[in-house]
């Protein structure tokens, strides 16, 4: 695939089709690092941590069946 440098805004930009993000697995407003070497440049998908809600997804939905539990009456000084 070929692409062309082109004035966007006031910067430069290269379009990259829907096909090749799609098979990188990449969506809009995914952070990319780049890098440049020798004559190359190199877009990296960095590392997107997941939030609560996603990672939940992954287990149903449910984080776990946890309750609270009965610690019991205060003994000392402690504030309840």
């Amino acid at each position: 695939m070929q692409t062309q440098l082109v004035k966007w805004g006031n910067g430069q930009g290269f379009r990259i089709s829907k096909n090749v993000m799609s098979e990188l697995g990449a969506q809009l407003r995914d952070t990319f690092t780049i890098t440049v070497e020798q004559d190359r440049i190199i877009l990296t998908k960095a590392f997107r941590h997941q939030t609560l809600e996603e990672r939940a997804a992954g287990y149903g939905g449910s984080l776990g069946p946890y309750t609270e539990f009965d610690w019991g009456d205060p003994e000392g000084s402690e504030l309840w």
